[in-house]
């Protein structure tokens, strides 16, 4: 089971829904066009929104992050003021920083932001002596902004994550802020203090939500968009193509007379007057073929039939002048065996001519009965025998022992294979004239067919030739005589025997290096075939590159 599995092709073994769809994709134009088009919009839009909330982003950052330079200035100076003003009051340190940080701490209870107040210089704002906003973790203050004051008094700010607190000293919630440094000096104890500002940005993280969603809600809305008109303007190119698509196959099953509705003047008014046009002048030309071939086939067939009495008149009299022929002087004796061999070869020619005639008529049928083709291949071998001993060829039967049996009609399948014994026959001599030269008949079959192949080692086929080879009255060299007194449709009328049986015959062959004719049937009659029991290339066929 898993064997058989794994030999399926691979589109076999998908899912039924996913072949239907896969099918779809491959034979609708218009879906992929649609696809298509909507994912190269999907792809500008995306571009152009991440360029847009980029700029959104970085607008809202510096707008905020100017805003909290702003304010931190103003609380500094501020606090500047008031440590001033306290400067001849007897304050201590620590009553300094508690009037410098509460109002800060107030003021920023109301406006949303949280102060540290970290010092002297160098000192931990999440130590012991740090006086900050109750909600706020210390640890929101970044280590790489306390190192920069550790060295420098300057004005410096960051970016950070701002971490609020119960009342149990437990983090409830973490949102994106700016965290701003300044120092300023105690006038009590000569220390500089450094006070941290932490601002939160849920407003701007808010907005810049809002316009995500906006920009993704007039993204979609835009792909629908562009899907609609994409499916609305390929509609109008695709519908017309699908008319003259099966307009065109109604005209392939032989409905001639289905034409295209033309409407307008636009480009595909004009394919569509077209495509009529060429349907008539093809419907004109067939008929006047099908006119010619009936004519010519009714010729053919009376002409068959009229020449059979006045032959039958000539064959008596040559019959009576060559039984005569010893009585005559040795000119007149050989025109009269001349005469005999030629009305021998008109008679022959004339008999191909009427079954043609039957096959053109389509009043060919066949008289089954279990062959075979094993007794087949013997018996046309040995009925051949004297023109291959007089050409030099040498007749041999390569077939199993076991009966090599097909459902077919045997008058049929001896003429078909005595015509490729007879064919290889004179092919073969005419390349080895004067030395002796092998034809071989193999017999072969399976359960679903049986095959008889004939080999000959002539002058062979030149590329293209196999296909012509089965041509009424084509010969492969035109200047070279018939030897063998064939008549130049004994290879049509074996194909059309073996279109007949529904089967196959095919040739192959190479200049110098001989030919090899397969007749393949199927061993029941109105099987189908799919392979036949002998390869078409011998294998005695030299490799080309």
């Amino acid at each position: 089971m898993a064997s058989s599995w794994a030999r399926l092709p691979a589109a076999s073994r998908l899912p039924v829904g996913l072949r239907h769809a896969l099918t779809f994709w491959r034979r609708s134009i218009q879906a992929r066009v649609v696809v298509s088009t909507v994912l190269l919009s999907a792809a500008v839009v995306g571009v152009v929104g991440w360029f847009l909330l980029q700029q959104t982003r970085d607008g809202l950052l510096e707008n905020r992050v100017d805003a909290v330079l702003a304010e931190v200035g103003s609380e500094t100076g501020e606090a500047d003021e008031r440590l001033q003003a306290a400067i001849n009051l007897n304050l201590d340190a620590v009553g300094q920083q508690r009037d410098l940080v509460q109002p800060i701490i107030s003021r920023g209870e109301t406006r949303g932001f949280a102060v540290v107040l970290a010092g002297p210089v160098g000192a931990d704002p999440t130590g012991a002596g740090a006086t900050y906003t109750p909600w706020l973790d210390r640890d929101s203050v970044p280590d790489s902004l306390v190192r920069h004051f550790a060295t420098s008094s300057s004005i410096a700010w960051t970016y950070t994550e701002l971490t609020r607190l119960d009342e149990r000293g437990e983090a409830v919630s973490s949102e994106p802020g700016v965290v701003v440094g300044s120092q300023v000096r105690l006038p009590a104890d000569g220390e500089t203090y450094t006070l941290y500002f932490l601002f939160p940005l849920s407003e701007e993280e808010d907005t810049l939500a809002l316009v995500t969603r906006a920009l993704l809600t007039a993204g979609a809305l835009l792909l629908v968009l562009v899907a609609g008109v994409t499916w609305l303007v390929t509609r109008q190119v695709v519908t017309p193509i699908r008319l003259a698509r099966r307009v065109a196959e109604r005209l392939a099953a032989g409905r001639l007379q289905e034409r295209l509705r033309v409407t307008g003047e636009d480009d595909l008014a004009r394919l569509a007057t077209s495509f009529n046009q060429m349907a008539s002048n093809l419907q004109r030309q067939i008929r006047q073929l099908e006119e010619l071939s009936r004519v010519q086939r009714r010729f053919v067939s009376d002409v068959s039939h009229e020449l059979r009495t006045p032959l039958t008149t000539v064959r008596m009299a040559g019959d009576v002048l060559h039984d005569a022929r010893e009585d005559f002087d040795p000119v007149t004796g050989r025109a009269a065996e001349l005469l005999q061999t030629e009305l021998d070869r008109f008679e022959t020619l004339l008999v191909d001519l009427l079954e043609i005639s039957r096959f053109d008529a389509g009043a060919a049928v066949l008289d089954l009965d279990d062959v075979n083709l094993v007794d087949v291949a013997h018996r046309v071998v040995e009925a051949t025998r004297p023109l291959a001993a007089q050409r030099d060829v040498v007749l041999l039967v390569e077939a199993p022992d076991h009966p090599c049996l097909a459902e077919a009609d045997v008058r049929r399948v001896e003429r078909i294979v005595r015509n490729l014994v007879t064919n290889a026959i004179d092919h073969a001599g005419a390349r080895h004239p004067g030395g002796p030269v092998e034809v071989v008949v193999r017999v072969a079959a399976d359960d679903h067919a049986a095959a008889v192949a004939v080999r000959d080692h002539g002058v062979g086929l030149a590329p293209g030739e196999s296909a012509m080879v089965f041509n009424r009255f084509w010969r492969a060299d035109p200047a070279r005589a018939r030897t063998s007194g064939g008549t130049g449709l004994g290879l049509s009328i074996s194909l059309e025997d073996t279109h007949l049986h529904g089967g196959w015959l095919q040739a192959w062959g190479r200049p110098g290096e001989g030919a090899h004719f397969r007749l393949t049937l199927p061993r029941h009659a109105g099987a189908s075939l799919r392979r036949s029991p002998i390869v078409l290339i011998p294998d005695d066929a030299v490799e080309t590159v």
